[in-house]
C-alpha cells in the first residue's frame, strides 16, 4: 500500500509479505465453442511461503465461482510483489491483457484508457458496500476506476513500560504532549529513542503526511493541487526540526532512518513512541513489548483522519468480458471471501459488512483502534498519474526538511511536483 506498511509497508501499500508467484501464464481467456468464457485474473501474492500463498485462496474462489457459474472459468495467475508490475507491463505490451488485476495502483492504467469504470463491473449492491473513503480514493477526476481490495490505517504506538518509568500516565494527544513526554523519557530512561521518526527513503511520504495532517496540511488541497510547500506544512517541519530533532528526542538523522528500523527498535523496546500500522502489533508481541495504541497526536488534538493505504483491483476493457467480470467481482467481494482473505493475512477490510463482522466478532481486539480510524482515512493522491514520481522525490529528499531549511526543501519538492504534473 505505493508505499508504506503494515504489516507492513511497505512497499506493498499494506505492508504485505511477498513470495515468488505461481500459477498459469496462459493468454487471456476467450470464448470457447461450447459457450464457456474464460477470464484471466492476475493477483499479487500476500503470502511469505508456499503454504500461505494467495494462489491457494484465489484457486478456491475461482473453483467456487465456476461451480455457481458453469459458463465462466477463471484462469488464476499469482505473482510476487517484486515482479507483478513488471509482468503486467509485459502482458500489456504483448497484447496479453488480464481481465482482472489486483495490485498496488491503478492510475497509470486509467491514463492509458485501459480500464472499465467501477460502475461498469460492479453491481449497485457491491458498489455501495465499500467504505466510502476507499471508493473515493479509487477515483480519477471524479470517476471511480480503482476497486479497493485490502487496506491499512496508521495509529500511534507507545511502550507502556517506558511510559511508566518516565512517570507518564496517558498517551499524548497533541504535539506539545509528544514533546513533553519525549523530554521526560530522555531524562529518565537512558538508552531509549523517545520518538522514532523515520523520514528515510523507505516511506518518507507516509510519515510526512501523518505529521502534515496533524496541522491541517497535506500533499494536496481539496481540488487535488499539490501543496507540498504550504504554510501549514512548512510550520510542521519547523516544529519537528526545533522540538524533536534538534533536541535529540529522535534519531540523529531521521532522513536516513527507514520505517523498518523504527519498527524494529520499537519491537525491541529501544524506542518509546512512533506512528505504526497493524503489522507492528505482532512484532511488538514477538518482542514482548507491552504496547498501547491511540489516535495520532496533532498540533492541537488527535487526528480525526489518519493516513490510509489500500491495494486495488481493476478490470480491463480489452477482452470485452464485462458481464463475466462483473459476475466474478460480485462473487469475489462477498463477505465470506473478503473476510477469509483479511483474516488470513491480518489485513484491514474495505467493505462495510466485513468491517462490521471483524469489529463485532471479538477476535480482533488488537485491531479495534484501526477499525475506528478506517472510515475517516485520508489517502495519497492515488488517482493522479504524477503521484508515483512525486512520491519518489519525497522519499529521496523530504526527510532533509528536518535538518535543513524546511522552506527550501519543501519549495524544491513543490517545483518537482508541478513539473511532474506538467509532464504527465
Amino acid at each position: 500500500m505505493n508505499r508504506s506498511v503494515l504489516l507492513l509497508s511497505a512497499a506493498c501499500a499494506t505492508g504485505a509479505l511477498v513470495l515468488t508467484g505461481c500459477g498459469s501464464s496462459t493468454k487471456s481467456g476467450g470464448d470457447s465453442a461450447g459457450g464457456t468464457t474464460t477470464i484471466k485474473l492476475v493477483a499479487a501474492d500476500y503470502g511469505d511461503k508456499a503454504s500461505n500463498s494467495s494462489k491457494t485462496y484465489w484457486d478456491a474462489v475461482a473453483t467456487a465461482f465456476t461451480a455457481a457459474n458453469p459458463k465462466i472459468k477463471v484462469d488464476v495467475q499469482v505473482v510476487n510483489w517484486n515482479d507483478i508490475d513488471k509482468q503486467v507491463k509485459t502482458m500489456i505490451q504483448s497484447g496479453n491483457y488480464p481481465d482482472v488485476l489486483q495490485t498496488g495502483g491503478y492510475a497509470d492504467k486509467v491514463a492509458d484508457d485501459l480500464l472499465y469504470k467501477a460502475t461498469d463491473v460492479l453491481s449497485p449492491a457491491t458498489q455501495s458496500n465499500f467504505i466510502d473513503t476507499f471508493s473515493k480514493a479509487g477515483q480519477v477526476k471524479g470517476t471511480q476506476y480503482g476497486i479497493p481490495f485490502v487496506s491499512s490505517a496508521r495509529a500511534f504506538f507507545y511502550n507502556k513500560a517506558i511510559f511508566t518509568q518516565a512517570g507518564i500516565t496517558e498517551a499524548p494527544k497533541t504535539w506539545d504532549d509528544v514533546k513533553k513526554d519525549a523530554d521526560l523519557i530522555k531524562a529518565k530512561v537512558p538508552g531509549v529513542t523517545p520518538y522514532a521518526l523515520p523520514l528515510g527513503p523507505e516511506e518518507a511520504q507516509g510519515e510526512s503526511m501523518m505529521w502534515e495532517l496533524g496541522n491541517g496540511g497535506g500533499v494536496t488541497d481539496a481540488s487535488g493541487k499539490y501543496t507540498i510547500n504550504s504554510a501549514a506544512n512548512v510550520e510542521t517541519f519547523n516544529w519537528l526540526k526545533t522540538n524533536l530533532v534538534a533536541t535529540g528526542d529522535t534519531y540523529p538523522n531521521p532522513a536516513t532512518t527507514d520505517r523498518k528500523t523504527a519498527f524494529a527498535d520499537f519491537a525491541a523496546g529501544k524506542a518509546a513512541m512512533l506512528n505504526g500500522h497493524p503489522s507492528l502489533i505482532q512484532m511488538s508481541k514477538d518482542g514482548k513489548v507491552d504496547y498501547g495504541t491511540a489516535a495520532i497526536p496533532g498540533k492541537s488534538g488527535p487526528l480525526a483522519s489518519t493516513l490510509g493505504v489500500a491495494d486495488w483491483m481493476m478490470a480491463f476493457k480489452k477482452n470485452g468480458h464485462q458481464e463475466q467480470v462483473k459476475s466474478f467481482l460480485d462473487f469475489a467481494f462477498n463477505k465470506e471471501n473478503t473476510l477469509k482473505f483479511d483474516e488470513l493475512y491480518n489485513l484491514m477490510p474495505v467493505t462495510k459488512d466485513t468491517l462490521a463482522d471483524m469489529t463485532a466478532s471479538g477476535k480482533h481486539a488488537d485491531l479495534a483502534p484501526f477499525f475506528a480510524l478506517l472510515p475517516q482515512a485520508s489517502f495519497y493522491p492515488l488517482g493522479d498519474t504524477s503521484w508515483d514520481a512525486v512520491s519518489a522525490e519525497i522519499k529521496k529528499s523530504g526527510g532533509s526538511a528536518v535538518s535543513g531549511d524546511p522552506t527550501a526543501v519543501l519549495g524544491d519538492l513543490q517545483k518537482k511536483a508541478e513539473a511532474a504534473v506538467a509532464n504527465k
